[in-house]
């Protein structure tokens, strides 16, 4: 394994001092190629790993693969070659008063770890946004995808080398825990580590890493519905967020209900049978939905029910009797990931937004929309959930740091 973070640490070196964006994004085009044509082989690898899980785990949604998925994969990586390359910007510029001339430049992490689970779509992801960002990335896949993820990495490797790029520029290491336990003690190898997954996993390279983490993923996302709210436009707002795609971290999991307007609970949930989507409701939701909402459907809340990211069709309901109420909730048990209001009421939104904290918050829109790709960044790497360096969806420019360059004529200090 030591071996392997050496070569990516050579490559990325290398490739810093000499990356090309005109040729980073020959490269990336030639991917989105390759990927589609590839398309047999990596099905062909996608269906062996889908064989290996139940077909009602939530993730197997994310694990499937399909012609026009990866084509949605393959034009994601055409939208980042035509992104301009953050590296080499000039974030300040300044003259000291002895003549001393200061730049502020924006140059790559280096070397980048990143650590997911059952998303084989990651692998070019993740790649594509190093390349155009001049970083080399090491992936730790999981093993539900593992055949799947070595498909896309072998693509990858061969557009590398017709190039004339070190396929070091991209590594995927074994799935197994103990991959995991190196990248994240590969101190000096390594730059930086990024999760995604579940909160287990994150809390996980959390504890037991030995290079700078930035946290996205886990998301345990509300959306309150105000007693000036539109019911109409909460009634989407809610189906969108819950039933759009449940296994991924911007759906939405607790519905907070203002106590003036909780008779149209029954109306914010009646499309969600469609779904079968299971609530779990307070005792006030309970009282509305029951006779409104099929009982097979329906349960009392538990205190599990609060602060619990389903990953599934399952969705809580509380009442509250205030807005105040609604934002102590979501800070007591949201993971500062997306946050919605839906309400007429501008001061009330106003007041929501300020206090919200989260990376992205909502004001009569659905969570499902934290994504890089609909905040025009294209592809993402994920959805930072902490307050240092990035927050919320991380495109190419979160994914430079930057240097201080200072140049004169011989200058000297007192």
């Amino acid at each position: 394994m030591n071996d392997t973070f050496i070569k990516v640490r050579e490559a990325s070196r290398k490739f810093a001092a000499f990356a090309c964006e005109e040729k980073i994004n020959c490269v990336l085009l030639s991917l989105a190629d390759a990927l589609e044509s590839s398309s047999d082989t990596i099905l062909q690898a996608n269906s062996a790993d889908l064989a290996r899980m139940d077909s009602s785990n939530p993730k197997y949604d994310r694990l499937q693969l399909s012609e026009a998925r990866i084509k949605g994969i393959a034009d994601g990586v055409r939208s980042v070659a035509k992104l301009p390359a953050p590296m080499g910007r000039l974030l300040e510029e300044s003259v000291r008063p002895n003549g001393m001339r200061l730049k502020k430049i924006a140059v790559p992490f280096g070397v980048i770890g990143v650590i997911y689970e059952a998303r084989p779509n990651v692998t070019a992801d993740v790649f594509s946004l190093c390349l155009k960002s001049g970083n080399a990335c090491i992936l730790k896949g999981g093993s539900d995808a593992d055949c799947s993820n070595r498909a896309i990495i072998s693509v990858i490797h061969n557009v590398l080398r017709e190039h004339g790029l070190d396929e070091s520029l991209a590594a995927l290491l074994p799935a197994g825990h103990e991959s995991t336990a190196e990248l994240l003690n590969a101190r000096g190898y390594v730059d930086l580590i990024i999760p995604r997954g579940g909160r287990g996993l994150i809390d996980y390279v959390r504890s037991n890493a030995t290079i700078p983490v930035i946290e996205t993923g886990a998301g345990v996302c509300h959306t309150y519905f105000d007693a000036s709210g539109n019911i109409g436009m909460g009634k989407a707002i809610v189906k969108n967020a819950k039933t759009r795609r449940v296994s991924v971290c911007n759906a939405l999991d607790c519905l907070l209900v203002h106590r003036n307007r909780v008779e149209d609970i029954a109306g914010l949930c009646a499309t969600l049978q469609e779904e079968n989507v299971r609530i779990f409701a307070d005792t006030e939701a309970y009282s509305i939905l029951d006779g409104n909402y099929p009982l097979h459907l329906l349960e009392y809340a538990t205190e599990d029910s609060y602060g619990t990211e389903y990953l599934d069709y399952k969705l809580t309901v509380k009442v509250v009797a205030e807005i105040e109420e609604a934002v102590s909730h979501i800070a007591s048990y949201g993971s500062g990931h997306s946050e919605c209001i839906v309400a007429d009421d501008e001061a009330a939104a106003d007041y929501f937004v300020k206090a919200v904290d989260a990376a992205c918050v909502y004001v009569n829109v659905p969570t499902s929309f934290t994504d890089g790709g609909e905040f025009g960044l294209g592809a993402e790497i994920g959805i930072s959930t902490q307050k240092l360096h990035a927050r919320g969806p991380m495109g190419l420019q979160e994914l430079n740091t930057y240097k201080w360059v200072v140049s004169g004529e011989g200058q000297t200090r007192k």
